[in-house]
């Protein structure tokens, strides 16, 4: 069957102890300009791809007077983002063009920075700042084989572009053309299932992640990456943690049960839960000070955190879910399962 999302999951505030954890872990700056400045556009307009398609995103226009503020201002914030501020990058660098999306919970706006000595060029992006987004960027960088690079300011985050090709370009025009190792990628696809299940990050359909195809001496290998962590331990059905179970996958999963036996799936889940224990414990310290702030969050409302729970406990036949009162203790015993029997963090 399949998952039913949540037609809209409220945008939680940062609080004044996730702001602590920011500040303390260097995410937190002071940034020359907000999400909301960027609101004051005055026409927007369709942008299509190179096939003609609707993407969704419109590019948008400001007014002279605004614009000779804002546009320095976000080649300060990628320098913040990409050297810790080392203006010396600047001088170089100019905006060439602005996006917004209306569609998501954040309705990000996409910066497009150029060099203008070689018009090679990237994109960062400004949104408004969700702590469930927050929680799920932090966990990525810990726990997956990912670095998420991103800074906030009050109710403003910056996040670097992540490359790749997104999974659902990836299904329509790459997964069967015969130029791809088919058992690589469904052996990526089994650990990215359990990586999003470990760390209850939901809404894992194919346009919320990317292909990363990186050269090997011999072949390719493939890291299929979030880009999307706004349902970071939201949802109340364990089905929206296991990307497995979304139509917009099925061409990977079709893959994997083509290709991999059940002795193979599992071995490779093991691997991945493994190595998750590894950074689990290399990155104790920085866990419970997440955790910290995460107890004191309202993260979900109590209905799905009833429902989730009971899942994982029938999921793992481990009772102990049932007596968890909210998401991050959920999650923290979510967690607990990869490391051994008795062992914490």
């Amino acid at each position: 069957m399949q998952p039913v999302i949540s037609k809209k999951k409220p945008i939680y505030p940062i609080k004044s102890f996730l702001e602590t954890y920011l500040l303390a872990y260097g995410r937190e700056y002071k940034l020359p300009l907000k999400y909301f400045d960027l609101k004051h556009f005055y026409i927007s307009t369709p942008l299509y791809d190179k096939s003609g398609k609707d993407t969704l995103w419109e590019s948008v226009q400001y007014a002279p007077h605004d614009m000779r503020e804002i546009y320095p201002a976000l080649v300060e914030i990628y320098a913040l983002l990409k050297t810790e501020g080392d203006t010396s990058i600047m001088e170089h660098l100019r905006v060439e063009r602005v996006d917004y999306c209306t569609f998501g919970n954040t309705k990000p706006f996409r910066i497009r920075i150029i060099n203008n000595f070689n018009d090679n060029y990237d994109y960062f992006y400004v949104k408004i700042a969700d702590a469930s987004r927050i929680y799920g960027l932090e966990l990525e960088h810990i726990l997956s084989p990912n670095r998420i690079n991103y800074i906030t300011s009050g109710d403003t985050l910056i996040e670097e572009h992540i490359a790749g090709i997104p999974g659902d370009v990836f299904c329509t025009r790459y997964i069967k053309s015969g130029d791809i190792n088919p058992i690589r990628l469904a052996k990526e696809f089994v650990k990215f299932n359990e990586r999003c299940l470990v760390k209850l990050l939901g809404d894992m359909r194919a346009y919320n992640f990317v292909v990363d195809i990186t050269p090997d001496f011999d072949d390719v290998q493939y890291r299929i990456r979030a880009i999307d962590f706004d349902q970071q331990s939201y949802e109340g059905k364990i089905s929206l943690y296991q990307p497995h179970f979304f139509k917009e996958n099925r061409p990977f999963v079709e893959l994997g049960m083509k290709l991999l036996n059940v002795e193979t799936m599992r071995q490779y889940q093991k691997e991945e839960r493994t190595i998750m224990a590894i950074r689990i414990r290399s990155s104790r310290e920085q866990l419970r000070d997440l955790f910290s702030s995460m107890q004191q969050d309202d993260l979900s409302p109590p209905i799905k955190t009833n429902s989730l729970r009971e899942d994982l406990a029938s999921y793992y036949r481990d009772h102990s879910f049932l007596s968890c009162l909210t998401s991050a203790d959920i999650l923290h015993r979510s967690l607990g399962h990869v490391l051994h029997e008795g062992e914490n963090f």
